[in-house]
């Protein structure tokens, strides 16, 4: 029976609310099917429009373009079922068209022009505003290094914005970039700085522009910018849509210009899979330039620095150096070949004779110099007159100064973490850590051990969340001595534990962190981890009851961490064992949300070692369980992992079911 309009829209509706990716994709395939099947043909538009997005922004951009044909071939034979949002969304999908076309080498740039071409021509006819178009052919200018880019660049410019210019948050970073690339750098600062100020966003932004904006202060040997910039702009890289290939490969190349090569190492193992594909070819040599720039300034002190990498033959930094020059280098030559020119090959070379900046950058939240008198006090060599986890005279502040209140007096401990509480939550970890290493010396100083090892806790969360992992692994272990001495509930002291291990992990000490979850585990045993209450006290079995619930939660909670350590560790089979009981005793508690995250965890496992029959059960309990918190967004992700599982075991129906499922 064919749906109503009211229906197929509905169902539509619903596939652009799931995020973007394989689960999204393939729900929107199957509107487009549903509509060539059955109609109507009023939401053909909206259904096409629908699967163009899903390509462009779940990294399948080259699938595209056969979906944005029909809907332009659909405009010129019924404009009449085209409403304002299918108009509009067909003319701003030309922009994503021009541009993802220069992106694949493999795109004759006969058939760019010409779709220039088609663009301009319907966009006058349209009557729309002529930016966007002036902007699309800045853009291939520009990727073939022509002569006529400044000329471009300046009519994009000049060419007053209308509805379908770029957006308001990107269009400062795309102009940015330009102006950075040939050399107009203190007008690309000063447009970025601007636009920062009124908080852009949008799918890529400000992330795109703050991994601009880092690398033109380390130009300008503005180094605490850069530093403070590289901070804000990994913090918004989370929330980013699209592979951001780019922006990612451009911190690894300030991580390791700045002087910090172990950061930048294990930034590229984290998103090794961009060394080998991307949304695009264009996107892949992007990140390939950026990452060519870090491993030139790599090798040329430390090129025999491990890498540990499951998809590259390289496991140093200078084999990484000599695969990543030849794939740059093949890729370039495929490019010139298309454009005609030699500015993709000339803009590899240039990547790879990058060099440091003159000093190293300072990026740590926690400074060295606390962390070495810390472990000073701890081991009982501290010079006299040094405060336990504090510098000379006090914790080192933001501006490397003392931090003690006027006149030496001890400012009131509470009011500092205040202070620092609302530091973060106005989004400023950075400035927060500094009172919370305060408060921690001076509840030291008191004798409050447990409330010192809690702000310290709060200090290394601060480093944590801003990639200083060295800085957080040092105060979080530091935290634990405190919190076990002090005597603090053993669920807090588990609690910073388990927040510790992902920064043990990105250290390399997995082992280490393990064996602190597993200490946790034996100290919750028992006798529940607290002293028995008295049965004539008022309430005694509700607060036993409850106790008891907050135990099993925790020794969970340690059990999902320990699985995350020991994949981490590569014992998969215990890991994957161990995620699936976590699973469990979450379900039994009746904590779903918790349950269906390791679950999925399992699950994931289980699909990397093949055992499909596992991997399926388990996915299929996490989608189930994120479907009962409503959580679309994690269902949605989990139910494409799902679908990827069941079509590689050639499950088709099943697979179909789940789509289905997202949508019905």
């Amino acid at each position: 029976m064919s749906r109503t309009l009211e229906s197929a829209n509905r169902e539509i509706s619903r596939v652009r609310d799931l995020p973007y990716g394989l689960a999204r994709t393939q729900a929107a395939e199957r509107q487009v099917r549903l509509v060539d099947a059955e109609g109507p043909d009023d939401a053909r538009a909206y259904a096409l429009s629908t699967l163009v997005e899903a390509y462009v922004w779940g990294g399948e951009v080259d699938k595209a373009y056969v979906p944005f044909t029909r809907l332009v071939r659909w405009w010129d034979e019924r404009p009449d079922l085209f409403d304002e949002q299918d108009r509009h969304t067909l003319f701003w999908s030309f922009k994503w068209m021009v541009a993802n076309l220069t992106e694949f080498p493999t795109v004759p740039a006969a058939q760019i022009d010409r779709t220039l071409v088609d663009m301009e021509h319907r966009f006058a006819v349209a009557g729309n505003g002529m930016n966007a178009v002036a902007l699309q052919r800045f853009v291939w200018s520009r990727a073939r290094g022509a002569q006529d880019t400044a000329a471009a660049y300046e009519a994009w410019v000049a060419t007053p914005r209308d509805d379908f210019s770029q957006c308001e948050a990107c269009e400062p970073g795309d102009r940015a970039s330009y102006l950075f690339e040939v050399g107009r750098t203190e007008e690309g600062v000063r447009l970025l700085e601007r636009t920062l100020t009124e908080n852009p966003t949008c799918a890529t932004e400000p992330a795109d522009m703050l991994s601009h904006l880092q690398l033109a202060y380390l130009e300008q040997g503005r180094l605490a910018d850069a530093a403070a910039t590289h901070r804000r702009g990994l913090a918004h890289l989370a929330d980013s849509h699209g592979d951001m290939a780019g922006a990612r490969g451009r911190h690894v190349e300030l991580l390791a210009r700045g002087g910090h090569g172990d950061r930048a190492v294990r930034m590229i193992e984290a998103d090794q899979r961009l060394l080998t594909g991307g949304d695009s070819p264009d996107s892949r040599l992007t990140y390939l330039v950026h990452v060519g720039a870090a491993l030139a300034v790599l090798r040329a002190t430390e090129p025999g620095r491990p890498v540990r990498l499951t998809t590259v033959p390289a496991t140093t930094v200078a084999e990484l150096a000599d695969w990543a020059r030849a794939e740059a280098d093949a890729l370039a030559a495929a490019f010139d070949r298309r454009n005609g020119t030699a500015h993709v090959s000339g803009t590899v070379a240039r990547a790879w004779e990058t060099t440091a900046a003159p000093e190293p950058l300072d990026l740590a939240v926690i400074p060295a110099q606390v962390r070495q008198v810390g472990r000073e006090a701890a081991s009982g060599d501290a010079p006299a007159g040094v405060p336990v986890d504090g510098a000379p005279g006090g914790v080192a502040g933001p501006d490397g100064g003392a931090t003690r209140g006027a006149g030496g007096v001890a400012p009131d401990i509470d009011e500092v973490l205040g202070r620092a509480s609302r530091l973060v939550d106005d989004g400023d970890p950075a400035a927060a850590a500094p009172l919370y290493l305060e408060a921690a010396r001076h509840a030291e100083d008191a004798g409050l051990l447990a409330d010192a090892g809690a702000a310290l806790a709060e200090a290394a969360r601060c480093a944590q969340v801003l990639d200083d992992h060295e800085g957080a692994s040092w105060a979080y272990a530091r935290a634990t001595t405190l919190l076990r001495a002090g005597g603090a509930d053993p669920l807090l002291t588990a609690a910073v534990v388990r927040t510790h291990a992902r920064s043990a992990a990105d250290l390399g000490r997995a082992d280490a962190a393990l064996a602190e979850v597993e200490r946790c585990l034996d100290e919750l045993a028992g006798t529940d981890g607290a002293p028995e209450t008295p049965a004539d006290v008022p309430g005694a079995v509700e607060l036993v009851e409850r106790r008891r619930a907050e135990v099993d939660r925790e020794r969970a909670e340690l059990d999902d961490c320990a699985a995350r350590l020991l994949a981490t560790l590569g014992r998969d089979g215990e890991a994957a064992a161990r995620a699936s009981a976590a699973a469990r005793a979450f379900g039994v508690a009746g904590h779903v949300a918790d349950a269906s995250h390791a679950f999925w965890l399992a699950g994931r496992l289980h699909a990397d070692a093949g055992a499909t029959d596992a991997a399926v059960e388990d996915l299929e309990s996490a989608v189930e369980g994120f479907g009962l918190v409503r959580d679309r967004d994690l269902r949605a992700q989990v139910a494409a992992l799902l679908i990827d599982v069941l079509r590689r075991a050639g499950r088709e129906r099943e697979a179909d079911d789940v789509t289905r499922m997202l949508t019905d």
